[in-house]
């Protein structure tokens, strides 16, 4: 079983820049890819970002290709998403989540086997 902990979300003003943490418990962190996904009020959980188990494959979703920044560290079973030029329409809680392999697509959420509890990132205007 794997269990997930995000960290490094808050408040942050327009422009502004975050970077989200993703521990994950277990031996299996290399073998698996990761995803981060965001849910705002109102709306659908939806695909951000994913990294493949080597960290060589990386895919965005397209609001916030070329703002944030998915990496991996598996010497320390973490993940990060790295926000940049944060927009209001980025506040949302963001959810960290690793798979065994894309089942479906590497932007469903169904591809993600565990999921973390989230960590709330506002963006004031």
């Amino acid at each position: 079983q794997v269990q997930l902990v995000e960290s490094g979300g808050g408040l942050v003003q327009a422009g502004g820049s975050l970077r989200l943490s993703c521990a994950a418990s277990g031996r299996t962190f290399s073998t698996l890819n990761i995803g981060w996904f965001r849910q705002a009020p109102g709306k659908e959980r939806e695909f951000v970002a994913t990294i493949g188990r080597s960290g060589g494959n990386t895919y965005y979703r397209g609001s916030v290709r070329g703002r944030f920044t998915i990496s991996r560290d598996n010497a320390k079973n973490t993940a990060y998403l790295e926000i940049n030029s944060l927009k209001p329409e980025d506040t949302a809680v963001y959810y960290c989540a690793l798979g065994r392999e894309y089942r479906y697509t590497y932007y469903s959420q169904r591809s993600y086997d565990y999921w973390g509890q989230g960590t709330q990132v506002t963006v004031s205007s």
